[in-house]
C-alpha cells in the first residue's frame, strides 16, 4: 500500500516533476518581467508533460508490458529521461531566472508568482549539476532493477538481486553527492531525503521518530497484554478475486475517486506491489488480490484512492505551475494514511460499510457483529510485512528502514550486511523471526526503484494525519456521525480546502503550521491510537 511510485507518488524522479508551470495574471510589474515569466513558464510546462507522459510509461511496465519488454522499456525511459533533462537545463531557463530575480520590479511579484520562480529556482539548480549521463543510466538501471527485483523476491534469492541493487545504490550515491553541496545539506542521506520531504534532515526526523517509537511501544505492550483479543483469523474467508474487484469500485466510488463514469480520471489495476502514479485528470492507482485475504487489497485500495484524491483535487488554475503540486511525500502520505486507517478502519466506516461488503460478498461476513469485524481488522500483532502492518506496529517497519538507509547510504554497512542487519532490527523492534529475504528486505519495491530516503515520510504521514484528525474535529465535530450515515463529503471537502488546494505554495513544515497552529507533534497522533486501541482491546 504506496504510493509510491507516484509522479507526484509519486516516484522519486517523477515527485520532483511537480515543478509544473501555466500562466498566472501579472500585475504591478513592468512588461519584461512578465515577459521572462510567461516564457518561463512556457518552457517548464514542457518538461511537465513529459514528466507525465514517463509516469504513465512506468504505470504500463507494472501493469500491461510484456515480460520480454523489460530491455526496450529501460532504454525507453533512459531516452525519455535524457530529453526531459536537456529541457529542464536549458539555458534559457536560467537566463529568464536571472533577468526574473535581478528585475527591480522583482519584489511587485505576487505571493504565487514569487513562490514560481523559487521552485523553478531550485529545481534548475539541482538538475543542471546532475550529469545527464548519470539521469539517463539511473533511470535505465531502475526499469532492470524493478525487473530482476521481481524475479529475485518471487525466487526468494537477495543474492539475485544484489548486482542490479549495487548499481542502483552507487548511482543513487553520486547523485546525493552532487545535490548535497547544491541543496546545502550536511550528508549525502539529507540530500536524497529531501528529494522528499524539503528542509528535512535525518537529525530532525530521529528526534520526532524517537518519541513516536516510545509512545507506540507503550500502546502495542497495552494491546498485547490485554486479555480482549480480537479474533483476526474471522477475516481469513476465500472471497473471489472478481467480488474483490466489485469492492475496489464501491470504495473508490464512496470516497469519491472516480474510475466508472465517461468522465472518469482514475482506474484500478493489479500489481505485485500497490503503488499510485499519474497527474491531476489522470491518476492511476494498483493493488494486489488474495483470494484468501480480501482485508489485503481492501485497505490497500483505501490507501491509495487517498493519494489519488489528493493529486486531482489540487488546484485546477495552478495546473502546470510549480505550485500546483504536492509539497512533500510526508503530506501525500498523510492523506492516504488519513483515509486508509482514521476513516478506512473506523468503526462509522464499517457502520456504513460493512452491509455492502456483505452483500458484494454474497453474506460472507453474516455470522459476523459489527463490532467483531472492527475489532478483527484493527488487531494489533508484531508482523513481518509493513504494507500488512497494523496502525500500532506500522511506524516500526518505518523506523527500522530509516535506521538501515542511514548506515547504507554513506557505506557504514555493506549490501551483503544489509539482510542480517534487516532480521536483526526485526528480531529487536517487532520479537519476529524473518525465515526468508522475500518476507525480509526484499518485500519493498523502493530499494529497487532507488528511492532512497522516502521510507521516512510514511511515518511523518501518519503524525501529520493525527494532526489533521484533531483540527479536522474542530470544524465538523459530527464527522463520526456523518460517516456513519454513509456521508463523506464534507469530510473531503476539508481535506481538500485545507490540504489539497495549498498545493506546493509551502514548505511543509509552514503548511502543518498554517493547517494546525503548530508544528510537528506526534502527541496527537498517538492520543488518537491510544483511545481508539483503548475500544478494540478494553484496556
Amino acid at each position: 500500500m504506496d504510493i509510491l511510485l507516484i509522479s507526484p507518488c509519486l516516484r522519486a524522479n517523477n515527485i520532483s516533476s511537480k515543478k509544473v508551470i501555466v500562466s498566472i495574471t501579472m500585475s504591478k510589474i513592468s512588461e519584461t518581467l512578465s515577459s521572462n515569466y510567461e516564457k518561463l513558464l512556457a518552457l517548464t510546462k514542457e518538461v511537465i508533460v513529459l514528466q507525465s507522459a514517463s509516469s504513465i510509461i512506468y504505470w504500463d511496465m507494472e501493469t500491461k508490458m510484456p515480460p520480454k519488454g523489460v530491455n526496450l522499456r529501460s532504454q525507453q525511459l533512459a531516452a525519455l529521461s535524457k530529453i526531459i533533462h536537456r529541457l529542464s537545463t536549458k539555458p534559457e531557463i536560467g537566463n529568464y531566472l536571472s533577468n526574473i530575480e535581478k528585475n527591480p520590479d522583482y519584489e511587485n511579484m505576487n505571493q504565487l508568482q514569487k513562490r514560481n520562480v523559487y521552485l523553478i529556482r531550485k529545481y534548475y539548480d539541482e538538475q543542471t549539476k546532475l550529469p545527464e549521463k548519470l539521469v539517463a543510466e539511473t533511470a535505465k538501471q531502475e526499469a532492470i532493477t524493478i525487473n530482476v527485483w521481481k524475479k529475485a523476491k518471487a525466487a526468494k534469492d537477495f543474492l539475485l538481486f544484489k548486482p542490479e541493487l549495487e548499481k542502483m545504490l552507487n548511482l543513487k550515491r553520486q547523485a546525493a553527492d552532487i545535490l548535497m553541496e547544491v541543496k546545502g545539506t550536511k550528508t549525502p542521506y539529507d540530500a536524497l531525503i529531501d528529494i522528499f520531504e524539503p528542509k528535512m534532515t535525518a537529525d530532525s526526523i530521529s528526534r520526532v521518530f524517537a518519541g513516536l517509537r516510545d509512545g507506540l511501544m507503550v500502546i502495542l505492550q497495552k494491546c498485547l497484554d490485554s486479555a480482549n483479543q480480537p479474533d483476526s483469523k474471522a477475516l481469513k474467508r476465500k472471497i473471489p478475486l472478481e467480488s474483490q474487484r466489485r469492492i475496489s469500485n464501491e470504495i473508490a466510488k464512496f470516497i469519491g475517486y472516480d474510475v466508472e463514469s465517461p468522465k472518469a480520471g482514475g482506474r484500478i489495476d493489479e500489481t505485485e506491489h500497490p503503488f499510485t502514479t499519474g497527474y491531476y485528470d489522470d491518476v492511476r492507482i494498483t493493488t494486489h488480490y488474495y483470494e484468501n485475504d480480501m482485508a489485503s487489497s481492501l485497505f490497500s485500495v483505501l490507501h491509495e484512492a487517498g493519494h489519488a484524491i489528493y493529486d486531482q483535487n489540487l488546484k485546477q488554475e495552478w495546473m502546470y505551475q510549480p505550485i500546483g503540486g504536492h509539497t512533500s511525500l510526508g503530506f501525500h502520505e498523510s492523506q492516504s494514511r488519513f483515509i486508509e486507517n482514521i476513516i478506512g478502519r473506523s468503526r462509522e466506516f464499517w457502520t456504513h460499510f460493512f452491509p455492502i461488503l456483505n452483500k458484494l460478498t454474497n453474506n460472507s461476513f453474516a455470522d459476523l457483529t459489527l463490532d467483531a469485524f472492527v475489532r478483527a481488522i484493527n488487531h494489533v500483532r508484531p508482523s513481518k510485512i509493513r504494507i500488512e502492518a497494523d496502525e500500532v506496529t506500522y511506524c516500526l517497519h518505518v523506523i527500522i528502514r530509516f535506521e538501515i538507509e542511514q548506515d547504507l547510504i554513506p557505506g557504514k554497512i555493506s549490501l551483503m550486511d544489509l539482510p542480517q542487519m534487516w532480521n536483526q532490527k526485526y528480531k529487536k523492534y517487532l520479537g519476529v523471526d524473518i525465515e526468508n529475504d522475500s518476507e525480509g528486505v526484499m518485500q519493498d519495491t523502493h530499494w529497487a526503484g532507488g528511492m532512497f530516503g522516502y521510507f521516512p515520510t510514511y511515518a511523518l504521514g501518519n503524525i501529520i494525519s493525527g494532526q489533521l484528525l484533531r483540527t479536522m474535529e474542530n470544524s465538523i465535530s459530527d464527522w463520526k456521525e456523518q460517516l456513519a450515515g454513509g456521508e463523506f463529503i464534507n469530510i473531503k471537502k476539508w481535506l481538500v480546502q485545507n490540504v489539497h488546494q495549498r498545493g506546493d505554495l509551502y514548505d511543509p513544515a509552514v503548511l502543518i503550521k498554517k493547517i494546525t497552529g503548530e508544528g510537528m507533534n506526534v502527541k496527537p497522533y498517538l492520543e488518537y491510537l491510544d483511545a481508539k486501541f483503548s475500544w478494540v482491546y478494553g484496556y
